[in-house]
């Protein structure tokens, strides 16, 4: 079993009201040092493969077709042992 984390965040070129929101925020609770807030969403799951490789790549299909959006946002896929 495998431990897979994803992080998806939108591409740099999209705008991203959410983190333009925040920024705004902590701008108006005194936090003036605050610049370019990017949102995102973050995905922990097991995964049952025979090696590393292969949970990598099942994630990535995951990633493909379900988890993100590829039009507008990009992810990273962290794998590691352990149930």
């Amino acid at each position: 079993m495998y431990r897979a984390q994803v992080t998806i965040t939108l591409k740099p070129t999209v705008l991203d009201a959410q983190g333009a929101t925040v920024e705004r925020a902590l701008h108006n609770l005194g936090f003036e040092g605050v610049d370019g807030v990017r949102m995102g969403k973050y995905i922990e799951l097991g995964v049952d493969a025979p090696d590393a490789d292969t949970a990598r790549r099942q994630v990535e299909e995951m990633c493909q077709k379900l988890l993100a959006n590829p039009i507008i946002e990009e992810y990273r896929i962290e794998i590691a042992s352990g149930g």
